[in-house]
């Protein structure tokens, strides 16, 4: 045998044997760290200054109690949250974790009522956020009640037992998340609201961006929260560590109360709450696009909500939500600096543990100021040399006296996902490639790959060889064709599966592993649908505007089978003496909210809002309500029911990592 066909057999054998050997573990089990994934992960811990350990010394600092049972209960007994569900990340991080998102995850689920200055208090690791409490004239200025009842009642009930208990005298909602308002029922009653007893402080728009992100598109926000926050995952090694921002969500219905007090002005308003002076700014369109940041001058405190963390934050969040741009959001933080930067002495936010000492605080609000600036214009300027959105991701790269800064990893946000996000906010999604114009659909596009690699077992066995090399972001590339083309294909879903885990051990952000390890997950074990109470609780439902009641209701029509009917229905909102017209047209609906359609009219609706809430809600039916008379209508019946009936209803459990 020549030696060419001896070195060649040579190879090929070996080959043989290593595609072999990695055949026998494409299975449903979860896998260990590889070579490659341990030495991307030593990186990171030869890279940042793991010694210092001041963000431990901040983070437990003035420590006065927590839960001793470690668990909030729901009135059914069931659990809302656990406090222990993270007692696993302790010490050195395991060969499955990025020691940087370990630490932080560590550092997250500390838990408890802690003092932050005289008269500020923080009870944090009760939920994905904190909940502060101001020490009043007369009782309790609370910021930020969480995101359910359950887990911001359990906050106040440890402050009663550990401070003294005094009544709620105000809230400040800093911005229009869920997780900063939802709880708010669980420490302030709809009568003392109503009767002002408790005042509610809110940026501008607080009410209508609250009840809008959770309505138009909330079914597919929620499916991919479950991504982005692990729920589907295992709290271990080879799970979930929490978000990066926080540890998770509470479980529970989420409530709102509409602001009693507005804060508008973005040069700054104050307003005196219970006795205590308030320094607030307006910051539209930050983090939220309704927030709020407000200063303590009598204490020296600053509360920068959520436009100030210990991570870089989103400029775009993998669950879905508008693009936030980096330029105002670091305006914000500038205007902070000057306003009250040679002033404060503790700066605390909605998430993580406070900074004290001047000099400490303006280092660190610097360095976040420049942060998101750094990221915008340097996307800017790379897009302005004709660097498209996936270029400029691997291009740009922070300066080391930015990246060295563990709150300014990238543990929430990332910068690769950044910079696409500021893309996108001046360019949209189109990269200029004709190419990309008009794409074919993932599926169909899937098979033409498969065929053209030379179909599914090349395929397979070529992915096996990059496995081998390390190459995880090129195998799950090229496999998901695969599994788009042929979801069966379990030898495809599985090596897909492996490839995904490997890139979830090295993510430094908490939703980049969690999307990776579920992406897994569903690939392995299939969709495993869980109780879900999504965004819409009855506090949304009722609080949503009628016209995005109804502009709601027009997005559910499904249009493209329906474009021949046409229709005028008359909308009479009795209970709240308001005239709706609905127009359908050509596959649209057009709500006209304060007239009716004057010509050609269907037919006319009479009804409450309130019973229009109960149906959204599951209470009732349409056909219920005009049997109790409590729904009529003149004219063609028939029409509005039809109409009614070419309503889409949105699964949950839709499909993510295959078609």
């Amino acid at each position: 045998m020549k030696i060419t066909n001896i070195l060649f057999f040579s190879v090929w054998v070996s080959f043989i044997t290593v595609a072999s050997s990695y055949s026998q573990r494409l299975n449903a089990d979860k896998k260990e760290a590889t070579s490659y994934t341990k030495a991307i992960n030593q990186a990171i811990l030869d890279y940042l200054p793991f010694t210092d350990q001041t963000d431990y010394n901040n983070a437990k600092k003035g420590f006065i109690a927590t839960l001793d049972e470690g668990i909030i209960k729901l009135p059914d007994g069931s659990t809302s949250y656990s406090m222990d569900q993270f007692n696993f990340i302790k010490g050195k991080a395991p060969a499955t974790a990025n020691p940087s998102l370990w630490r932080q995850s560590e550092l997250n689920a500390i838990n408890g009522l802690f003092k932050v200055a005289d008269g500020i208090y923080q009870v944090r690791g009760f939920d994905l956020a904190n909940m502060t409490f101001i020490e009043g004239k007369s009782g309790w200025i609370v910021i930020d009640p969480l995101t359910v009842a359950e887990t911001a009642k359990a906050a106040m009930d440890l402050v009663d037992r550990e401070l003294g208990k005094k009544p709620v005298k105000a809230v400040l909602l800093s911005h229009s998340h869920i997780d900063h308002f939802g709880g708010v029922k669980g420490i302030a009653s709809e009568a003392d609201v109503k009767n002002g007893n408790i005042k509610i402080y809110a940026p501008k728009d607080f009410f209508e961006h609250s009840i809008s992100e959770n309505v138009m598109a909330g079914n597919a926000m929620s499916r991919r929260a479950y991504y982005m926050y692990g729920n589907l995952l295992a709290k271990d090694e080879k799970g979930t560590y929490g978000s990066g921002l926080g540890p998770t969500t509470g479980y529970g219905l989420p409530g709102i109360y509409e602001a009693t007090n507005i804060i508008s002005n973005e040069a700054g308003q104050t307003e005196t709450v219970d006795g205590v002076k308030i320094e607030f700014i307006y910051t539209p369109e930050s983090e939220a696009p309704a927030e709020m940041m407000f200063y303590f001058p009598e204490q020296k405190a600053m509360c920068q909500a959520e436009n100030i963390s210990h991570t870089l934050h989103n400029l775009y969040t993998l669950r879905g939500a508008q693009v936030r741009n980096g330029q105002k959001w670091s305006k914000y933080i500038d205007k902070t600096i000057t306003k009250w930067g040679d002033k404060a002495e503790v700066s605390f936010g909605s998430h993580h543990w406070p900074i004290w000492g001047n000099a400490a605080i303006n280092e660190y609000w610097e360095k976040q100021r420049d942060l998101y600036r750094y990221i915008h214009d340097q996307t800017l300027r790379l897009a302005n040399q004709g660097n498209t959105p996936l270029e400029i991701a691997e291009m740009l790269k922070l300066p080391p006296s930015l990246d060295k800064e563990f709150y300014n990893r990238g543990y929430y946000g990332t910068v690769s996902h950044n910079a696409k996000a500021q893309y996108q906010l001046y360019f949209g999604w189109f990269d200029g490639n004709p190419s990309n114009l008009h794409p074919l659909p993932p599926a169909e596009a899937a098979k033409n790959y498969v065929e053209f690699m030379g179909g599914a077992e090349k395929l397979i066995q070529k992915s096996m060889e990059s496995y081998k090399k390390g190459e995880y972001r090129w195998v799950a590339e090229v496999m998901k064709h695969l599994v788009f083309a042929d979801p069966s294909n379990k030898q495809g879903r599985y090596l897909l599966a492996d490839a995904y885990e490997q890139l979830g051990y090295q993510a430094e952000s908490g939703p980049w592993r969690n999307f990776y390890l579920s992406g897994a997950e569903e690939l392995r074990q299939g969709i495993t649908p869980l109780a879900t109470r999504g965004t819409a609780s009855p506090d949304i439902i009722k609080g949503m505007s009628t016209e995005l009641y109804f502009n709601y209701l027009g997005m559910q029509f499904k249009g493209n089978e329906n474009s021949d009917l046409k229709y005028n229905f008359n909308v009479d909102l009795i209970d709240t003496n308001e005239k709706v017209g609905v127009v359908v047209s050509n596959g649209a609906v057009i709500p006209r909210v304060g007239e009716f359609v004057k010509e050609n009219v269907t037919s006319t609706i009479h009804v409450k809002r309130s019973d229009l809430d109960k149906v959204s809600l599951g209470e009732t039916n349409f056909e219920d309500l005009i049997k109790n008379g409590k729904l009529t209508i003149e004219g063609d019946q028939k029409a509005f029911f039809n109409f009614l009936s070419k309503m889409d209803q949105f699964e949950f459990w839709f499909n993510i990592i295959e078609p």
